[in-house]
């Protein structure tokens, strides 16, 4: 098996059951989540932080079917938030027609990895996206 690598720092690639799952950075003070390194807290101005595993699993809490994007990107595609146990994560949904009868509010999603590309020596960026849960 080639060698994976993470198109974020915050998807975990090797978890400790070996799946995949997102980890967000939790405020000790209020409890907020962050994707990106934080210094301090934006809703409480706390300065204390600690890595917590995002839930697989979430709702898809808005959405929109972008048809228009810069060139060498595929369109259409579904850019969305999902509620992920009261994570807010946004990302594409995937593996599924990008049309509002596929996709719709409310409807229930799952993690899913996708390869972004794979360099000379092997190496395969692995981004994600969220999946309808079938």
């Amino acid at each position: 098996m080639s060698k994976q690598v993470p198109l974020v720092d915050y998807l975990v690639l090797d978890g400790p059951d070996g799946s995949a799952h997102l980890a967000a950075q939790e405020c000790v003070s209020c409890q907020a989540h962050f994707f990106d390194h934080r210094i301090a807290c934006a809703s409480c101005e706390g300065e204390e932080f600690r890595t917590v595993d995002v839930p697989t699993e979430g709702e898809l809490r808005t959405f929109t079917i972008v048809s228009f994007a810069a060139p060498g990107i595929a369109v259409p595609f579904v850019a969305a938030v999902v509620d992920c146990g009261g994570t807010s994560v946004r990302a594409n949904i995937v593996n599924t027609p990008p049309d509002p009868e596929h996709v719709r509010l409310g409807m229930k999603v799952r993690l899913a990895l996708t390869t972004v590309g794979t360099d000379a020596a092997g190496v395969e960026a692995v981004g994600f996206g969220f999946e309808p849960v079938a």
